[in-house]
């Protein structure tokens, strides 16, 4: 299976996501209502509850959305969503799994660079399996037997200016209507965010659990730290798999730790070589027992490979990258709590497992949702290097 940056794919339009759950849209009668007031009249919930199974009609979607900045890309039955501010930044997002596979804001020295990590493969069947971006992976359960994820996404509306700011609304409703999740990306000149809104509408308590979780690419994890997070608790979590991360497989970092010492020595210099003497590997400590710490260090370099829940942290912290020259500043909302992983720096640089994922969280409490009740949460990823 070959697997390469989706930046580098001039044929990704071509390609198309390998996803059972996210069904490609045809969009109903409600686009053909000229006017505005005659659409936001139309019941949304009973639109996306008898979504069908067809290719989305880019062609529509130019014609009624575009002119806010936003253009659309056909990808086989799927579609990007393409951003771009006059300043600069610009951000793609895939319907109907609502993924967003690339932000590149504008720098401190007048280029653009892409700040997530987003890959392609192609299974044995040909079809593309797109992993990395900011994804949503969100899971609502009672204890009445009902489960439901938000995993396939419909546009709804398109608002803001290419010289202010771009919002897209996406909409996503159980096949009984009974629960909704709205998400609306906002792209400005300093910032992307994700705002999600559950509503509960059945008659059972709701617990939601999963994340939005970010892959951050990086030049190597040795370079990369955790800035802000002194004293906060965290404990070990075995990295989860999900259909949008990436995790390398455990026999790769085996085969490149000959060479690992080296890299490190020649990113660090000799002040880093031996400020590290003496001190005990993180990853010799990584292991799933539930015992809470506490983390000591502002700087938390993510050169060893670790998986944790941090349970207590503030509401923003800032991810550096020196070999880059970069940072992005991540800021939870509504979520109490913070997944962080690393692969460790065993592997190339500015390769396809040179990045690290953080993202605002609910694994290890879910967050309940009471019947008629509303939760609302998100992330924003801050460009402080204007």
């Amino acid at each position: 299976m070959e697997t390469r940056s989706l930046c580098s794919l001039p044929n990704l339009l071509a390609l198309r996501t390998s996803n059972p759950l996210n069904k490609s849209i045809k969009f109903p009668n409600i686009f053909n209502l000229k006017n505005q007031n005659q659409r936001d009249n139309f019941s949304l919930k009973s639109w996306a509850e008898s979504l069908p199974s067809s290719p989305i009609n880019v062609e529509y979607l130019e014609r009624e959305f575009s002119g806010h900045g936003v253009a659309f890309e056909a990808i086989g039955e799927d579609c990007v969503i393409k951003m771009g501010l006059e300043e600069g930044s610009t951000a793609n997002m895939v319907l109907p799994s609502g993924l967003i596979t690339s932000y590149k804001p504008k720098m401190w020295h007048g280029g653009r660079v892409e700040v997530l990590h987003t890959l392609v493969s192609e299974d044995q069947n040909g079809e593309a399996i797109v992993q990395g971006g900011v994804s949503m992976d969100l899971k609502c359960f009672s204890n009445g037997g009902f489960v439901w994820s938000p995993a396939t996404w419909a546009l709804v509306d398109v608002r803001g200016r290419s010289d202010k700011f771009i919002q897209v609304e996406l909409i996503s409703t159980s096949p009984n209507g009974k629960m909704e999740a709205k998400c609306l990306v906002t792209l400005r000149e300093d910032q992307i965010s994700s705002e999600l809104t559950f509503t509960n509408s059945t008659p059972y308590i709701i617990k939601l659990q999963g994340s939005i979780l970010s892959h951050l690419t990086v030049s190597t994890p040795d370079a990369t730290y955790a800035v802000g997070l002194q004293g906060s608790n965290y404990c070990y979590k075995q990295a989860t798999a999900t259909e949008y991360s990436i995790i390398p497989p455990t026999d790769l970092a085996k085969t490149e730790t000959s060479s690992a010492f080296f890299r490190s020595l020649a990113q660090k210099g000799f002040d880093g070589l031996f400020s590290g003497w003496g001190a005990k590997k993180h990853q010799d400590e990584e292991k799933e027992d539930g015992e809470e710490r506490e983390e000591c260090n502002d700087y938390v370099q993510m050169n060893e490979k670790l998986s944790r829940i941090y349970t207590s942290t503030p509401v923003n912290f800032t991810v550096i990258d020196r070999g880059r020259r970069n940072s992005v500043v991540i800021q939870r909302i509504g979520f109490e709590e913070l997944y962080m992983f690393s692969p460790g720096s065993d592997h190339n640089w500015y390769g396809k497992y040179a990045f690290v994922s953080v993202g605002p969280c609910a694994l290890l409490k879910p967050i309940v949702l009471g019947s008629g009740g509303i939760w609302k949460g998100g992330q924003h990823l801050y460009n402080p290097n204007l």
